[in-house]
């Protein structure tokens, strides 16, 4: 951002004391139950319609429908519940290689496509040494069979 854009913001008259913030463009990852083509087409008129909505991707296989847009997460999950009548909830597996334990209890999921695990970043009822900081996994790793160096006791 430039000094004249930081600067016209203080200058700004055409809000008049409002504080609406406009949406980012973000990439929002659905899961929904998609049998058939009908329940593609189905899906996809309910989000084209939507406010913001830049592009939509539809995975049959992997049952996930991904939104690219000016749009809030939530919102979009309810737009497909209300307009559709499918079950939906925010896409709950990320890409093994962004987890630090992939293999973690909690994490690994059978019902997650290939090469993706269950996000339990935010998760309360997810595997602590899932979303153990670098500390803990320091002091956890380090009675370990596999670091012989790294307790003299051993």
């Amino acid at each position: 951002m430039g000094v004249l854009d930081h600067v016209s913001e203080y200058f700004d008259c055409s809000s008049h004391g409002s504080s609406k913030r406009h949406k980012s463009l973000q990439t929002v990852d659905v899961r929904v139950l998609i049998d058939c083509e009908g329940c593609e087409r189905k899906v996809r008129r309910a989000l084209e319609g939507m406010k913001g909505v830049r592009d939509v991707t539809i995975e049959p296989n992997a049952q996930k429908v991904t939104v690219v847009g000016y749009v809030e997460p939530n919102r979009v999950v309810a737009r497909i519940i209300h307009r559709t009548g499918k079950r939906a909830e925010l896409y709950p597996f990320v890409p093994y290689d962004v987890v630090a334990h992939p293999y973690a209890s909690g994490v690994y999921d059978n019902r997650a496509p290939v090469g993706y695990v269950r996000n339990t970043e935010y998760d309360p009822h997810g595997s602590r040494l899932a979303r153990a900081s670098s500390t803990e996994v320091r002091y956890t790793t380090a009675f370990s069979d596999e670091n012989a160096s790294g307790c003299v006791i051993m």
